[in-house]
């Protein structure tokens, strides 16, 4: 029976921080699965339409990629998101996996990177491990996409959690809560004289690079700026973060297993 691993993620126009990135997520899951073959999918009809206007590239949507996989003879296929949160983005993927179901013999979808309270507190570790050392004085925001979605309160949640630790390290979200003015409320009762920004997003794009570390006065950098709080961003997606990459893996091998317990 032919084998495939396909993975899925919402992409990005920048090639440098694909490859940094998206690549090197589905590098590292494919190289746990050598017995398949890899595809990949991206769910931005916005990013697939100017890749292929502006570099003549060719990206299949989620749909686009089972239909290409049923039309090519796989009927094994095991599918990794490398979205967030179990947002909109993950329920479309979701439910385009469940539509293509009878088309395989075996279609099944590993979960988000999010999806369970060990999750948040492996991606705690992993966000502690790419940190600067700081100065009493000094803390670190992760920008989060946010979302119109419910699931946009695993942000809050999140930053709840790293609060009652007590660690020097917050999340804020571009498009839902917490906004940017709740967190520079909270840095400057503490004092904060500098802050580094970090994208909490699978790759450094459009948000990472004009919202969060742009010179503008309405960018993240810019607004820290104007309460007298140092800036410094760092342009390093979380597909770049070995931890995180090992997150989406343990959560593709789990799907595989139990796939597998289902069909003994």
């Amino acid at each position: 029976m032919k084998k495939a691993l396909l993975v899925i993620s919402f992409g990005t126009s920048y090639a440098e921080t694909c490859q940094k990135n998206i690549r090197a997520c589905e590098q590292r899951l494919a190289e746990a699965f050598p017995d398949r073959d890899l595809f990949s999918a991206f769910t931005s009809e916005m990013i697939i339409a100017k890749l292929a206007r502006r570099d003549g590239l060719q990206i299949d949507n989620p749909r686009q990629a089972l239909i290409r996989l049923a039309e090519a003879g796989y009927q094994d296929v095991l599918v990794q998101s490398l979205h967030i949160i179990n947002g909109d983005e993950y329920e479309k993927v979701a439910g385009q996996v469940q539509a293509f179901a009878p088309r395989f013999v075996n279609l099944s979808l590993g979960l988000p990177l999010l999806s369970d309270h060990q999750d948040f507190e492996r991606l705690i570790e992993a966000m502690l491990a790419q940190c600067p050392r700081l100065a009493a004085d000094e803390r670190v925001i992760f920008m989060g996409h946010g979302a119109t979605h419910h699931a946009f309160a695993a942000y809050a949640c999140l930053d709840h959690m790293l609060m009652t630790k007590g660690l020097p390290v917050m999340v804020g979200a571009v498009e839902s809560y917490p906004e940017i003015s709740t967190l520079l409320t909270r840095l400057q009762q503490q004092q904060v004289r500098k802050v580094h920004l970090m994208p909490l997003m699978l790759v450094a794009g459009d948000h990472a690079i004009n919202d969060m570390a742009a010179d503008g006065e309405d960018s993240w950098k810019g607004q820290l700026a104007r309460v007298g709080i140092e800036a410094q961003p760092w342009l390093q997606g979380l597909g770049e973060n070995p931890l995180i990459q090992q997150l989406f893996l343990d959560h593709l091998q789990a799907v595989e297993r139990r796939t597998t317990e289902e069909a003994a």
